[in-house]
């Protein structure tokens, strides 16, 4: 009798914590945000110590805290917008709607997020989670750190990180830095000059750690170039080419590089390293350069 009720309840308060978290899942869907608060409370009372509940408070706190934000542009913006015309008939400006986000809610979402990766710093999701967070409100400055912390963090755990649910990630070192590398481009893709020192940044903290990523090398590169600092560019790219020396792009920038620090003989030797591995397209502007560069 004493083994049978043991048992059961061991069974019952597995199932608790999984009864949580398939619960919220569902309520999550379904927009319940009353039930989700409710039950995020009942669950921090009862199981602090379980990692999924600061994933869904974070989730619950991001989700809550999106408004919609009605502006009047003077340029067309990317997204949907509705032209509005003056008496003239002339454009007057475009209304769009954009995610805005309350503070409050906001700075609950990061309470939690931040109080669980201090209790399971090797949890990637919830580290991923807060940098893409960052990321959609352009807080750019703890996008740069929190990636950083991240990258240092796997030079700790060996790589070994787990993901939702405790699972472990097989592929944890090539994942982290795929990631690293999006994150970099993420910053390139917004277009900003004043974003670059991050780009360099988070590509010298992690290339202290793996020195032999091609692609963080070139990334990195290419930040230091677009801030004419050439000679560390060019540093960059030949570490990559002695990594993979039929890397185009590599080899294509080495290139640039040269070509804007006025070494018209070196561009020329890489263009046609260009020329020889790149593809179509690659071809037929190593050659346009060459042409150039011999006149």
């Amino acid at each position: 009798m004493k083994k049978t009720l043991l048992f059961f309840l061991l069974f019952s308060t597995t199932a608790f914590g999984q009864t949580n978290y398939e619960k919220f899942k569902t309520l999550f869907q379904s927009k319940d945000t009353l039930s989700m608060k409710s039950l995020l409370k009942e669950w921090e009372n009862t199981s602090p110590n379980d990692p999924e509940l600061y994933t869904s408070a974070f989730n619950y706190y991001v989700s809550v805290s999106k408004e919609e934000v009605i502006s009047l542009e003077k340029k067309q913006p990317q997204t949907e917008s509705l032209q509005l015309t003056d008496s003239m008939g002339k454009v007057a400006g475009y209304l769009t709607s954009n995610v805005g986000y309350k503070e409050l809610q906001l700075s609950s979402a990061f309470i939690y997020i931040d109080k669980g990766i201090k209790m399971f710093p090797d949890r990637l999701d919830m580290r991923f989670g807060k940098i893409y967070l960052l990321g959609l409100i352009s807080d750019y400055k703890k996008f740069t750190e929190e990636i950083i912390n991240t990258v240092e963090r796997s030079s700790i755990n060996k790589n070994n990180w787990l993901w939702m649910e405790n699972q472990k990630r097989k592929d944890g070192q090539t994942f982290l830095l795929e990631n690293v590398q999006a994150y970099m481009k993420q910053l390139y893709d917004t277009e900003d000059d004043n974003l670059l020192p991050n780009m360099i940044q988070i590509g010298t903290q992690t290339l202290k750690y793996y020195p032999e990523n091609v692609e963080v090398l070139s990334t990195t590169a290419v930040a230091l170039m677009l801030t004419k600092q050439y000679d560390k560019a060019i540093v960059y790219l030949k570490q990559a080419e002695n990594i993979d020396p039929k890397d185009y792009i590599v080899l294509n920038n080495i290139a640039q590089a040269y070509k804007l620090t006025g070494d018209n003989e070196n561009a020329i030797i890489y263009y046609r390293k260009t020329e020889k591995y790149g593809d179509e397209q690659a071809k037929q502007q190593a050659k346009d350069n060459i042409k150039k560069l011999e006149k």
